[in-house]
């Protein structure tokens, strides 16, 4: 604000004084979480932040860097945006039950609730049906409140338990109940139909002529939808239209929706997690289509792993879940900002 002046550096010492009890209630729940995953016999990876391809989604964005070989001949390598890859590489190699607290980096985010670069808790558990992946999330939220001893969570005024009984929603109740849309019957053959939920969308989001059938279902769910979850207890909202499916596999009793689900607390977004894909011939069409619609959008295309689409051919069935852990630490702490529960956050002023 005006006449305020400029903001300390987060390294001053008056900053790091303000930020140093989130910063404690973040080394308890690294500690709990661990003895969590412990005492369910996972077992802790580290794996590689330089990768050939960084995901292939069309609105994330990777930082790249130049890696010289000895002979000086230059390769390009991304920085993850998730340790996905690399994790479904180990499942392949005989991994049951994994976890990692893995640094990502992302480009085009920042904000009270994203960072350029940040802290994500990603695990997996091989021969698993994804519903055991939604009640680990649920256990792994409420040991994070325990851990910090304030019992509820707290975010722009609104609480929310995360010990009570989660809401289980899906993603067609939730359009339904808090935008008026019937979201399912726009999804024909396992596609959206841009028309269809172009007209149900009329008057309750600002449509783009270019806008597909993914990005008007993107502005409902933030503009409506998203802002509506997580209040009073967690909000595990699932299925997933199967056009948004990403990485995870069509339900066989309903091939409208996919094995994905979210989890919310406070109006924000924790957790995403899969019914994995194992179909490398699927995924491949998923990546292919996502480059293409990333090339149209915003001039770039990212690789293809190729050992990562030998592994998706070769892991046994499983389920994982990515959870944003600084947003986690954030709302067990009462912190205001995701920037004062990281040890030395990100600028982007120089």
């Amino acid at each position: 604000m005006a006449g305020e002046g400029p903001i300390s550096p987060w390294w001053s010492a008056s900053r790091h004084a303000d930020t140093r009890p989130f910063l404690k209630h973040r080394a308890a729940i690294t500690r709990a979480l661990r003895a969590w995953f412990e005492s369910q016999d996972f077992t802790e990876v580290e794996t590689g932040i330089l990768q050939v391809s960084p995901g292939n989604e069309t609105h994330l964005h990777a930082p790249h860097t130049q890696l010289v070989r000895p002979n000086g001949e230059q390769a390009i390598r991304y920085l993850r945006t998730s340790p996905e890859f690399a994790c479904k590489k180990l499942l392949a190699a005989g991994e049951t039950k994994i976890f990692e607290f893995a640094r990502v980096f992302r480009d085009r985010e920042r904000g009270d609730v994203h960072l350029p670069e940040f802290t994500m808790l990603e695990w997996y558990r091989a021969n698993a049906p994804y519903e055991e992946i939604m009640a680990d999330c649920v256990s792994v939220i409420a040991h994070a409140a325990q851990a910090t001893g304030f019992g509820t969570f707290s975010f722009r005024g609104k609480g929310c338990d995360p010990f009570a009984e989660p809401e289980l929603l899906t993603v067609g109740a939730a359009f339904a109940r808090h935008a008026g849309v019937d979201l399912l019957a726009t999804i024909e053959g396992g596609e959206g139909n841009r028309g269809l939920l172009a007209k149900a969308a009329e008057g309750k989001v600002r449509l783009a002529d270019d806008d597909s059938w993914s990005d008007i279902f993107s502005k409902i769910l933030v503009e409506h939808v998203e802002p509506q979850l997580g209040f009073g207890r967690l909000t595990v909202l699932f299925e997933y239209p199967a056009p948004e499916a990403a990485l995870a596999r069509v339900k066989r009793a309903d091939p409208r929706v996919a094995e994905r689900f979210e989890v919310y607390a406070c109006g924000v977004e924790l957790a995403n997690g899969f019914g994995e894909l194992t179909d490398a011939e699927e995924q491949r069409r998923r990546f292919a289509l996502a480059m293409d619609e990333k090339q149209r959008r915003y001039g770039e295309r990212y690789p293809l792993d190729e050992d990562f689409l030998a592994a998706v051919a070769s892991m046994p069935e499983a389920c994982g879940v990515a959870l944003g852990f600084d947003r986690l630490v954030m709302l067990a702490s009462g912190a205001l900002r995701i920037d004062q529960v990281t040890w030395t956050p990100a600028t982007l002023d120089r």
